[in-house]
């Protein structure tokens, strides 16, 4: 299905936002089982979102997560870290810290610190603030 939409709209221009979407769709098809093949096509993704469509910050974020999740695939977990950081930094200035998404990327910024080795860093990132804004948000219950 990536191919497909890639095939389809392959000779519009950059400014197409179904181009810049189905070259998101292509890397994240590939991303499970291509990863080193997805690489490329997520980090082009990247740029070319960040050269076009630098207002639409939920995509950037979207896209950056899926690169982060590549660099993991590649074995390339500070690389990962270093984009999560960055990606966990943004939801906050958006969202506040008790958004779902700003909580779920800090998720995902806690595992990433985890596979890092920064067991004392997470442990007081994860007590200190993803906790308690999961806490506010969600309750004490989820």
């Amino acid at each position: 299905l990536g191919w497909a939409c890639w095939k389809m709209y392959l000779g519009r221009p950059d400014t197409d936002g179904f181009r810049c979407q189905s070259i998101g769709a292509l890397g994240n098809a590939l991303g499970p089982s291509r990863p080193k093949e997805a690489l490329p096509v997520l980090e082009t993704n990247l740029e070319l979102r960040r050269r076009r469509w630098s207002h639409d910050h939920h995509g950037l974020l979207v896209t950056q997560t899926n690169l982060a999740t590549c660099l993991d695939d590649l074995g390339r977990p500070d690389e990962a870290l270093v984009l999560r950081r960055e990606i966990y930094a943004k939801h906050l200035a958006l969202h506040g810290a008790a958004h779902k998404s700003t909580i779920l990327n800090g998720n995902n910024l806690a595992c990433s610190m985890r596979k890092e080795g920064h067991f004392d860093e997470v442990k007081l990132f994860v007590r200190n603030q993803l906790l308690p804004a999961a806490r506010q948000s969600l309750g004490s219950d989820h």
